[in-house]
């Protein structure tokens, strides 16, 4: 699918953030690299030896640089392209929610914004 299609479907706001991630599973557990993150989902650098399909179930934790606090989702595997995993999140708990949701509203600058995608979660 083309990037300019994903964008019109797209309802939630990507930030790109710099930030370690690590991904577990029942087949293991791998580290890899944040390269953007919305309140509902995130796209991550390809873990080396990366093995699971479309649909595939995970704990994702995503460790902020000088933040003693994770965000912790639980994701499944969206897609996968070259180097790079799309997740969406199928299970956030309260503290995880509301660290990304000032991640987000720190980064996108747009309070209407930021409130129409939290209404749009409940949806």
């Amino acid at each position: 699918m083309q990037a300019s299609h994903l964008n019109e479907r797209r309802r939630f706001s990507r930030v790109g953030f710099d930030a370690a991630v690590t991904v577990t599973g029942a087949m293991g557990s791998w580290t890899g690299k944040l390269i953007d993150i919305s309140l509902k989902g995130m796209l991550i650098s390809r873990p080396h030896q990366w093995h699971s399909p479309k649909g595939g179930r995970f704990l994702v934790e995503v460790h902020p640089p000088e933040n003693p606090f994770n965000i912790r989702m639980e994701m499944v595997v969206a897609h996968t392209e070259d180097n790079q995993i799309g997740l969406e999140c199928v299970h956030i708990d309260l503290d995880s929610i509301s660290h990304l949701r000032r991640l987000v509203e720190l980064n996108i600058g747009d309070d209407q914004v930021l409130h129409r995608e939290l209404a749009a979660m409940t949806n």
